[in-house]
């Protein structure tokens, strides 16, 4: 089955809109149209099974464009807005793409050598009746929807490979657990571009949901205005977001959301801390930690709401249709307590790297998804995420958990984030660094107060030896910390 046409199963002809806000509004039976009409129009003029890049900010451009490359059976290549030439160019190559879609920001910032179709092309392709005959209807759904390409910050991007069986598979159980229906309207903060801001598109299509598209999330306020004004039942964050929200502004702490019916939290480990913070301010919104990749189309585990105060710093267990497991480097499941990676099975899992056999052999083994995670589990099979592999630091032979230290210093008054690493201090051994991000309202915080603290929580080879202390934190595009 094409996941466009899941997605618009029992949707497509709603009187209702789809997305909702000030600057842009859409029902779906104009998406609808609109995204059949544009797949008429690739399948005559580039036929199917081509590679299209897709680079804009969330908008009705990027959901009509993002849709129509789907239900033509091409396969759709969504960007960051703010991807570096070199790596634009490089992921152009690679893919053989002739043709992509362009928002207006976007052609101001890249070089493009490929044929461009704009927010003004799509407009007018729209508008015109294509031959429905042309799309195709007898789908096989483990043919390529989409290739995500990770970030090309350090490395070359690798093109993670999902199909439209993964992306319907991962959507239903993400409606499953979360238990949502047409009554829902999520505020969108995180970017289409990135699996965990597609699945809130996916979801929400298929349940006759709505969308309220904020690309602002820098500014606190507005995040505030619009769950407010628009009634929003749920919100989709990393952890900065919830640690910004918490310690950056008191609006936040001081509103009240009697519409907000639930929050999810994934993208990276958010501290205890925070979600003990959240819980009290907000008894009444259900808090979801869940856990992904985007090897795993989104989603790959989450903590019920009603478990979160008896397992909290778990990552949950697996989602419907989803099976997780911690094991030794033999495959072998650990005891409980005992450090493994986490592993995973399930409809939702890739089916490899673009065009790298090698990369994907290494983490798709005997059917199961390597994910890099180092994690333990409890006597009732509860997941606590303990470190990436490459993430773990060794301190005078003893093995140190960044997110430990961590969660301790965020533990501190006026701490809106902490990230702990590695350097060479200048006897050329190694030290522990925090990077701590306090709020302007704090001023009498000092490095040797932040030791002090450590010292009441941590084991003495686990205090970091360098502090920096700093009032600004850095968010990629996905809101993730820089």
């Amino acid at each position: 089955m094409n996941c466009f046409d899941y997605f618009f199963e029992n949707t497509h002809d709603l009187n209702k809109e789809l997305i909702v806000g000030n600057l842009e509004s859409s029902s779906y039976q104009f998406v609808y149209k609109a995204s059949i009409r544009l797949a008429g129009y690739l399948n005559k003029t580039v036929g199917r099974g081509k590679n299209i890049p897709l680079i804009s900010p969330n908008s009705h451009f990027f959901i009509v464009a993002y849709l129509g490359i789907l239900k033509s059976g091409n396969i759709c290549i969504p960007l960051n807005p703010e991807i570096e030439q070199a790596n634009f160019n490089y992921i152009l190559d690679v893919t053989g793409a002739k043709i992509g879609f362009f928002s207006g920001t976007v052609l101001k910032k890249l070089e493009i050598p490929v044929d461009i179709i704009s927010e003004s092309n799509l407009s007018g392709i729209v508008t015109n009746q294509w031959p429905e005959e042309e799309i195709v209807s007898n789908f096989d759904g483990s043919q390529t929807a989409e290739i995500i390409f990770t970030s090309g910050s350090t490395a070359t991007p690798k093109g993670v490979v999902l199909s439209h069986s993964n992306i319907i598979s991962n959507a239903d159980s993400i409606i499953q657990y979360l238990h949502l229906d047409e009554n829902d309207r999520m505020l969108v903060v995180l970017p289409f571009f990135y699996c965990y801001g597609l699945s809130l598109l996916h979801t929400h299509l298929r349940v006759g949901g709505q969308l309220v598209l904020n690309n602002n999330f820098i500014f606190l306020t507005s995040t505030v205005k619009n769950l407010k004004d628009h009634q929003c039942t749920g919100f989709a964050g990393v952890p900065s977001h919830f640690q910004l929200l918490l310690r950056k502004i008191d609006l936040f702490r001081n509103s009240e959301f009697p519409s907000l019916r639930y929050v999810t939290q994934a993208g990276g480990k958010l501290h205890d801390t925070f979600i003990e913070e959240f819980i009290q301010l907000f008894p009444h919104v259900q808090f979801f930690v869940m856990y992904g990749q985007t090897e795993a189309t989104a989603r790959l585990s989450y903590l019920p709401p009603e478990k979160l105060k008896d397992k909290l710093g778990s990552l949950g267990k697996g989602i419907p249709g989803v099976e997780l497991r911690v094991v030794d480097s033999r495959g072998n499941r650990v005891k409980p307590g005992k450090t493994g990676e986490i592993i995973a099975k399930g409809g939702n899992i890739m089916s490899g790297y673009f065009n790298d056999p090698e990369e994907t052999a290494k983490v798709l083994r005997d059917g199961w998804l390597h994910t890099g995670d180092l994690a333990r589990t409890d006597e009732d099979g509860y997941i606590y995420h303990v470190a990436r592999k490459k993430e773990m630091i060794k301190v005078n032979g003893q093995r140190v958990s960044p997110k430990e230290i961590e969660g301790v210093i965020d533990m501190l008054p006026g701490v809106i984030d902490c990230s702990v690493d590695a350097v060479e201090d200048e006897f050329s051994t190694v030290a522990i660094r925090a990077n701590i991000i306090i709020s302007e309202e704090i001023h009498n915080l000092t490095e040797e107060d932040v030791q002090k603290f450590c010292a009441t929580q941590l084991s003495k080879h686990k205090i970091p030896a360098i502090i920096n202390l700093k009032r600004n934190i850095s968010l990629s595009a996905t809101g993730k910390k820089l």
